[in-house]
This record gives structure tokens, sequence and C-alpha cells, in this order.
């Protein structure tokens, strides 16, 4: 097949702006955290001076137990995390700039975001979509920038973030199967008071004796590392996970730990954060107390002060450098390698297992968002247009393909399927969710009716809209996600029939799945043997041209 360029298509936006804005109140929280502790520790500076601090253990451990230099497997797995870290903050950015808002809430209504990162305020007087509210991002920055680029990112996050765990899993169980934990993890609580007592010293540009890191960390290192290894990791995980719509529509229980979809998102963000604070005084810290000696420990081990272990520091870091070029150069110039990559990695592991979640996550009328974000582009076709001046009463679903009774449907007769409300939360690739009332018909129903035959794999949903670069919109699930009992072609919203802008006459509900996958303004129903013979084979309008996944469950 031959290679598709993501850049042949972009049109590059006018408005280029960078722009952060946090709510009053919470700058306020956020800097009285920041300022706190440092006005705390002059005050006792000028009060009482200098706390003492443990005396530094500069050449032997002070027990035949303590851990002293760094193993191969230590030094290993730091340089393959940092790789790794660069991937994941690079596109987790270029995912974030695609919704620019940060919540404390589900419901993702313009004006409550906390933090945001457009100078747009969301315009009244017009539709005004996710997909417009997106914002640019060099490609210097984030992986692979630029905006309506969300496939590529997400790809990349996510291969990252599989090899990143494992890393990380092997990292910890290697910690604990020899005596390097005891480096890491307090052990008394006196470490607290210790830790402070070195802060003091470093908020007041005061530098304390410091150990050698070869033996031994200072209190605040080894406060610093567990935290970030225990803590700051672990919650980037479990949040990432709570954004997944296969599990939170199972488990309803699962994103309320951290608050909600919308808090996991935000606390996710603050875990990045959490990274740079970690990692800008590490950094300085490495230079100012011997760097030679601290780049000798982590490349080649020993405790050596001469220039080796600096200079080939220097050359990993400029590999790394070297592969953030690289893959620049693959998500514009050869995206469908990664989508394949992607697919061929963690596929399988979202059919096995997240497809198979049956949905069962309801909400009360009183939990309906006040905002719904619309999204897509709105039909302009004459047949559209004609159908929706009559108020749909010509509408007919056309429903055909490898299926023995193949039928034209009227609004009415589809009414007559049988009818199910569900009220659940919808996710959307960008970031945003809210929460609706859908009225309709189960597509098991529709399915039973028309008979697909045996050798039917796939459904496949037209729309009369077109995709973000024309022709016609449609996706595709496979006949198991379509048999669901909360997947459902719906006729109403929130007790009302279903408005133009949320995919008049008929649109998709499959609560498993981010939003690109329920195809609004549907206009006809195919079974096929697979997304392969649609379009250009990757199952949907999105899949083709934005290189989005094909399974669209986390």
């Amino acid at each position: 097949m031959p290679d598709t360029r993501l850049n042949d298509k972009l049109l590059y936006p006018s408005d280029r702006r960078m722009w952060v804005s946090m709510k009053t109140p919470y700058f306020v929280f956020f800097a009285v955290l920041g300022i706190v502790p440092v006005l705390v520790a002059w005050v006792q500076f000028f009060s009482i001076g200098l706390p003492s601090i443990p005396s530094p253990a500069h050449t032997i451990p002070s027990s035949v137990g303590d851990p002293f230099g760094f193993p191969v497997w230590i030094r290993l797995t730091h340089f393959v995390n940092f790789f790794l870290m660069v991937l994941l903050v690079r596109s987790g950015l270029s995912i974030l700039m695609d919704h620019p808002r940060l919540y404390w809430n589900d419901h993702c209504t313009p004006g409550s975001d906390w933090l945001r990162f457009t100078p747009v305020e969301v315009p009244k007087d017009r539709v005004w979509t996710a997909k417009d509210d997106s914002r640019y991002l060099s490609p210097w920055i984030g992986l692979p920038g630029f905006r309506h680029t969300v496939g590529i990112a997400r790809h990349w996050h996510f291969l990252s973030a599989f090899f990143w765990l494992a890393n990380g899993l092997a990292f910890v169980a290697l910690l604990f199967c020899t005596n390097q934990w005891r480096r890491l993890v307090p052990m008394d609580w006196q470490i607290g008071a210790d830790a402070w007592n070195v802060f003091v010293h470093y908020a007041t540009f005061h530098l304390p004796s410091e150990p050698d890191g070869f033996y031994k960390y200072n209190p605040l290192q080894q406060l610093s590392y567990f935290g970030v290894v225990f803590m700051v990791a672990p919650v980037t995980f479990f949040t990432g996970l709570a954004m997944s719509p296969a599990i939170d529509n199972r488990f309803r229980w699962y994103p309320r730990l951290f608050g909600g979809r919308q808090c996991a998102r935000s606390i996710h963000f603050l875990a990045l954060l959490g990274y740079l604070g970690f990692l800008i005084p590490h950094i300085t810290m490495v230079a100012i107390t011997g760097l030679s000696q601290n780049m000798n420990h982590i490349v080649f081990g020993t405790d050596a002060t001469d220039p080796a272990g600096l200079l080939v520091g220097l050359i990993g870091i400029g590999l790394v450098v070297g592969a953030c070029f690289l893959t620049h150069w693959v998500s514009w110039y050869k995206p469908r390698l990664l989508q394949y990559t992607f697919r061929r990695f963690l596929g399988p592991f979202q059919r096995r297992f997240l497809n198979r979640m049956a949905t069962q996550v309801e909400f009360k009328k009183q939990n309906i968002s006040p905002y719904f974000w619309p999204n897509g582009k709105m039909p302009v076709s004459e047949d559209w247009t004609q159908l929706r001046e009559t108020g749909f009463k010509n509408y007919r679903l056309k429903v055909f393909g490898l299926v023995e009774n193949p039928v034209e449907l009227s609004l009415a007769d589809l009414r007559e399927l049988g009818k199910q409300d569900q009220i659940t939360m919808h996710h959307c690739i960008q970031g945003w969710s809210g929460i609706a009332h859908w009225g309709g018909f189960p597509m098991a129903k529709l399915i039973a009716l028309v008979k697909p035959k045996a050798e039917v794999g796939t459904v496949v949903f037209h729309s009369f809209g077109e995709g973000h670069y024309g022709g016609e919109y449609y996706d595709s699930l496979s006949l198991g996600n379509a048999k669901h009992p909360q997947t459902l072609l719906a006729y109403e919203m929130n007790y009302e029939a279903l408005s133009e802008v949320h995919g008049a006459p008929l649109r998709l509900r499959v609560e498993n799945q981010l939003g690109y996958k329920m195809v609004k303004w549907i206009r006809a129903v195919e079974f096929v043997r697979s997304e392969c013979t649609v379009g250009k084979g990757f199952g949907g309008k999105n899949e083709d041209d934005e290189y989005y996944p094909i399974v669209a469950n986390i």
C-alpha cells in the first residue's frame, strides 16, 4: 500500500497563540502550596538559624545490609525510563491540546474549567465544536504536535506507556529482590524531620554537606525518589485507566476513586507537573554536587571522578534527542506504520479484555450534563437537507449487506422495534465527557431482524455527514460490540427528539467505546465480513484519514 503523509492534508491555523489561564482560587492555592514552605524555612532560619542535619556517610555503608553502588539493571531501567518519559510527556501534551481545558467535574461545561490552554472563550452565537476548540502545539514540543493529530499522539502515548509500565515493574521487582529497596524506602519516621531540615538549607541557599550518592541519599532525596516511584508513578497509571470508557462504564466505582473521569484527567496532568517538579531540582543537584562523579554512578556504576561517565551520558542524551527527531519523522511520514504497530501490540489486549466488558453503568436524571459538546461536521448534502425540512418524515434507514433480510425502515418502523432508555457518560477521544439521556432501540433487535449471515464480523454505520477532510463519514463495530446491551441507535436525547447538531435523525451509542465510533446522522447500516472491505480498510473515516485506532475502548 502506498505511504500516506500526515502533513499532506493539514492546513496551519492562523491563531497559534500559546495561552495558560488558571482560575484565581486555584492559582492562589498552588501559589500558597509552593511559597508557604519556603517562607516557613526562611522564618526558621532567621529566628533560630540553620537546623542540624544527619552527618553524611561518604565512603562506606552504615551496615552490611545497606546497598551501595548502582547495578546494571538500575542503570539500564533509569535510561529506558528517561527515554520513555520524554515520549510520554511530548505525546501527552499533544493529546491535552486537542481539548485544552481541565475540569473537576464530568460535565465539561464551558466556563467550568479550572485551567485552560486556550485564549478562546466558547462563542454562544454559533455552533462551536470540540474540534474547533483544539489548539495548535508546535511539533518541537508535542508529539506529533499540531492539532487534530490526536490519533497519532495516542498511539505514541499508549505504546510508550506499555513499555514504561513493563520497565517500571521490572525495576520495582528487582528493587525488592535485592537490598536496593533500602536506598528508597524510609525505615524511620525521623526521616520526615530530617528531610525538612535539609529543605531549610536548600530553601535558604545554604548547600549542606552531601552524602556520596553511591552509598546513600540525603533524607530529602530519599523521600523524593520514594514519592516519584511509589506514589506519582502509580497515580499516573491508575488515573490513565480511569479515562477508559470500557472501564468507567463497567465499574462505576473506579473513576470515583479519583473524584470522577475529569478529576482523573486533571490529576493525570498534575502528576506530569510532579515529574517536572522532581526532574528540575534533580538535574540541578546532580550538576552542583559533582557532575562527573554522579554521571559515573549512573552510567558505569563506579564512584570515579573522571569525565568518562559524563561523556557517555551526553551521548545517551543525544540518542534520546535523535529518537525525538525519528519519532517526529515517523509521525509525519509513516503514520500508517505507527497505526499498524499500535494495532499489533495493544489491539489483541483491547479486543480480548476491554471489548468483552459488558457496559452497565447508568446515571440518574439529575446527573445529566447542562452542556454537551457538539462535534463533527454537520451534513450539507441535499438528501439530508431535504429530510430536515420535512422533519425527517421521509427518512428511511437502509440496512443491507450480508444479511438475509435487508430492510428500509422509517422512524416509525424503528420505534416499533422497542425503545430503550439509558443515561450514560460519553467519552470523547479529545478528552471531554458529558452525561446524557439516550432513547432508541437496541442494535441487538435490528440484528435479530435482518439476520446477518455466518461470515459477518463487522457492522458499518454510514453517515450523511462528511469526515474532517471530506468524504462520507462512517465507522464500524465488531458484531460482538454491536450486540452489547447498551449499544443502541438513538433518536432521542435528554427526553426530546435528537437535535440536528447532535445527530438527527439517528445516531449510534456504544458505551464501551470513545465518541468518534458513535456515528451521527446515520444514513445506512451495512453488514460486512471485515472492516477491510470498506473505505481504506482501517475501520472508519477517522481511522482512514487521521490514523485513529479501530478499537476505541481506552
